[in-house]
């Protein structure tokens, strides 16, 4: 075989590819795993987004290429939705890029702004691919730690300790995944101001407002923001859309367009049907994230429970499509925990330490789950 690129030195199969065909063969073998492991929504899209799809493949140009940039409907539907929910003015034209996926964007925006030797800073515990995408591109990843007693928030007396003078690009992710910690003003506007006096990129990673939040929030919303932070979104958690793959990119023209010299070399744009399912769901009613989050409240107080039998320790006030919760007393190894789960009930949970060495002692539940399997998961564990 030919030699595989130095680069593939410096990571790893993805956790969860890895974790799943176990899940998957154990299923197979006929054992009745159930899976609280994947934050891939169970729930269908709304149903307007169905018919935008069905009725856009009777178009004349469903099977054309489409625009590196998307549809200018798809990039106004955007900065519609920005403006009618997190009050930030977007100029669908230079500050809006839709992307196939929110994951893809992480890829883009590094390829956009990194050389060999530059620095990241990214959060622990924080999603993996922060990292990942950082080590191929011969970048360095820095870890900033965040901690349950600083409620998940940035430490800025560390923050301000470091060396900065590599740093290109700062990662954040708020609402927090995977501690559920809220969006804060205050930590917005220190960071804000903290990245400007750097000449830092910051990145806020934001799939998860619409989810159990009290007010959804966006970086952009704070002043001065769009001059140093770009914002990723997604319609994966909040619109039940992971599988289609739509994302936005939101930032001022300048970097929108450094991230377009990059995705349109990587892409020859998104499926006409996508787009306009798309802007169907970008159009909805804000009962539909209430009908939704009725549903994940009554999940979530089942996780709970069973949370709660296992001995582990949670904070009800976090948000999110998961549930994060401090291993039970005398537990130490969040991987064993998990495995001992899985062989013996038949329960699939995510060790906290796939997220950093600062998820040691945690585990992760999903509320993708229905409510009838949560309670059967509640029954493996007897009374």
């Amino acid at each position: 075989m030919i030699a595989t690129a130095k680069r593939l030195a410096s990571v790893q199969e993805y956790y969860f590819s890895r974790k799943l065909r176990e899940v998957s063969q154990m299923v197979q073998q006929g054992h009745p795993v159930i899976n609280m492991g994947i934050g891939s929504p169970d729930l269908a899209p709304h149903p307007d987004v169905i018919n935008a799809l069905s009725k856009a493949m009777e178009h004349p140009r469903a099977n054309m290429y489409q625009s590196y940039q998307g549809l200018p409907e798809l990039r106004s539907a955007i900065a519609d939705f920005y403006q009618n929910h997190y009050q930030v003015t977007l100029d669908p034209n230079a500050e809006v890029l839709p992307l196939m996926g929110s994951k893809e964007g992480i890829m883009h925006i590094s390829m956009a702004f990194l050389n060999k030797g530059d620095q990241v800073l990214f959060p622990n515990p924080g999603y993996p691919t922060y990292a990942v995408v950082t080590k191929l591109l011969e970048a360095e990843p820095v870890l900033y730690n965040l901690t349950a007693a600083n409620h998940w928030q940035p430490d800025f007396e560390a923050l301000e300790a470091l060396d900065t003078s590599r740093v290109k690009i700062m990662w954040i992710n708020y609402p927090h995944m995977p501690t559920g910690s809220e969006a804060q003003a205050e930590t917005f506007d220190r960071l804000i101001a903290w990245a400007k006096a750097r000449n830092i990129l910051l990145v806020n990673d934001n799939p998860y407002s619409f989810v159990l939040t009290q007010k959804p929030q966006s970086i952009l919303s704070r002043p001065g923001a769009i001059e140093v932070a770009m914002e990723l979104n997604s319609l994966s958690k909040s619109f039940n859309m992971a599988g289609w793959r739509v994302g936005m990119l939101c930032g001022k023209a300048e970097t929108i367009q450094a991230v377009l010299k990059v995705k349109s070399n990587m892409d020859s744009g998104m499926f006409f049907g996508i787009q306009q399912g798309a802007i169907a769901a970008l159009n909805v009613d804000v009962s539909w994230f209430e009908s939704l989050n009725t549903i994940y409240r009554k999940r979530r107080k089942l996780v709970e429970k069973l949370a709660t039998k296992l001995g582990a320790k949670f904070d009800p006030k976090s948000v999110g499509l998961f549930v994060w919760a401090k291993l039970p007393k005398g537990e130490v190894d969040s991987e064993t925990f998990i495995d001992k789960i899985l062989q013996k009930q038949y329960v699939f949970i995510t060790p906290g330490t796939i997220f950093g060495s600062q998820g040691e002692g945690y585990i992760r539940f999903s509320l993708c789950v229905p409510e009838a399997t949560i309670e059967e998961a509640i029954k493996r564990f007897g009374s």
